[in-house]
């Protein structure tokens, strides 16, 4: 639904009573509709959320597979001129109940452990030169990553995010690891 087509329907004009009628019909076919002069200008496209670049469905470059039905889909993995590389996706239960997210996933370091559950477990392999890299970390040893996981009821994910030390441009592929998940390979442009 459309919110704001949705809420320029609702625009009260006093001339037309069924000009209410048709905006509140947000299954309705909008072109079907013959505008009036006085309802032309109200119908006029407006900046949507929904013609942002950032609402269109992202393609996903890698699922890796966890523990009773938990994924990790990777969407987006960038660059920035920095020296990082900032991954983003969501993690999601597949499983038809609640799972609480494994706190094997924090790694094992004390530093990041000590901040609660979070994606602050997971590399980077780069088998061709031989490097791994980790979840970068704050001064007060806090991972650059998604916190505070706790569970996922059935069906439901929530976005994350992990920032790591970026691969040399010649490095096109690495292997994403997350403890108590497959392995799988992401490809980076």
């Amino acid at each position: 639904m459309n919110v704001s087509y949705v809420r320029g329907g609702f625009i009260a004009l006093a001339a037309t009573a069924s000009l209410t009628v048709a905006g509140c019909g947000a299954d309705a076919d909008p072109v079907a509709q013959k505008p009036t002069a006085a309802t032309q200008q109200s119908q006029q496209p407006a900046p949507s959320k929904t013609e942002q670049p950032s609402e269109q469905p992202a393609q996903t470059l890698l699922v890796a597979t966890g523990l009773k039905g938990l994924e990790v889909e990777v969407t987006e993995a960038e660059r920035d001129v920095g020296g990082f590389l900032t991954v983003k996706g969501r993690l999601k239960n597949t499983s038809g109940s609640v799972i609480a997210v494994p706190p094997q996933i924090s790694g094992d370091e004390t530093e990041v452990v000590k901040h609660g559950t979070s994606l602050g477990g997971a590399t980077l392999v780069d088998s061709v030169g031989k490097k791994r890299y980790y979840v970068l970390r704050d001064t007060d040893g806090r991972p650059l990553t998604t916190t505070g996981l706790d569970s996922l009821g059935p069906g439901k994910s929530t976005a994350v995010f992990m920032q790591f030390p970026a691969p040399p441009a010649s490095t096109t592929e690495v292997s994403f690891q997350l403890p108590t998940f497959e392995p799988a390979t992401l490809k980076l442009s």
